[in-house]
């Protein structure tokens, strides 16, 4: 009777239930003081926590985030980074997304505007929010794609159905006038379904001249910047600090 129970328990695939159980059979001095719906209750809240972490570990595999490893524990608030934590600590709670608003981060290069979008993206996956990250040239290199195959609405709809996405260096290269347009359309599909999270270079104040076309630049700057926080780095590269923190550990040889 047990092996048969054990059997239809891992054909249904709840294996942290199983485990659980094993646990108990296995040490059943450590579960006999607790009653029927005591151990009841371990077994399912194992099962829960089981497919909650699966779940966690396959949207972080579909995110494509460039920083996978981006802990928001690891982020750095030096003041000449003007990083304030508690307007990070706001976004933590993911009302943002909740509420499909936007983060802008801008700053020089090597400030750590990627990862800092990684880390909100990472704390927003173990809420088990879905998540995408793309730099603006591989997104237009995918439209070109999949126009050309003939699935472009099938991509543009999946696209609008992640909680957040991620539009990585924006303004990094020049845009035609077309490809200012499938931006536009990528981030007119998404609105009012889902946050993105724009990294740039520039600041917000040069946006508008980069996409050359008024109406374009219009519509965009009308859907991103108007309902999004900002985040505006300053400050050394990170990777400067970083190779001279090392360098300066390094021992010294005579």
């Amino acid at each position: 009777m047990l092996n048969h129970t054990m059997d239809q328990i891992a054909g249904l695939k709840l294996h942290g239930l199983q485990t659980a159980l094993n646990e108990q059979m296995d040490q059943p001095g450590n579960y006999s003081n607790l009653s029927f719906e005591e151990r009841l209750a371990h077994l399912v809240d194992r099962e829960v926590t089981e497919r909650r972490n699966q779940k966690i570990k396959r949207l972080l595999g579909l995110s494509r985030l460039k920083y996978k490893q981006a802990y928001v524990e690891d982020i750095e608030y030096h003041e000449r980074r003007n990083l304030h934590r508690s307007q990070v600590q706001s976004l933590l709670q993911n009302q943002w997304i909740n509420q499909k608003q936007n983060v802008i981060i801008t700053g020089p290069t090597g400030t750590g505007k990627t990862w800092l979008a990684c880390a909100l993206a990472v704390n927003a996956i173990t809420s088990e929010y879905s998540a995408s990250y793309m730099r603006i040239a591989h997104l237009l290199s995918e439209i070109m794609l999949v126009r050309a195959e003939g699935s472009y609405l099938k991509w543009l709809k999946k696209i609008s159905r992640y909680s957040l996405v991620i539009l990585d260096d924006l303004g990094l290269s020049s845009l035609t006038i077309s490809q200012a347009q499938e931006l536009l359309e990528v981030i007119e599909e998404r609105q009012g379904s889902g946050s993105c999270i724009i990294t740039s270079q520039l600041p917000v104040k040069e946006w508008y001249s980069y996409f050359k076309n008024p109406t374009v630049a219009d519509a965009i700057m009308d859907r991103l910047v108007h309902n999004a926080y900002r985040i505006n780095l300053q400050g050394d590269s990170m990777r400067k600090v970083k190779n001279k923190v090392v360098a300066q550990n390094e021992p010294k040889v005579d």
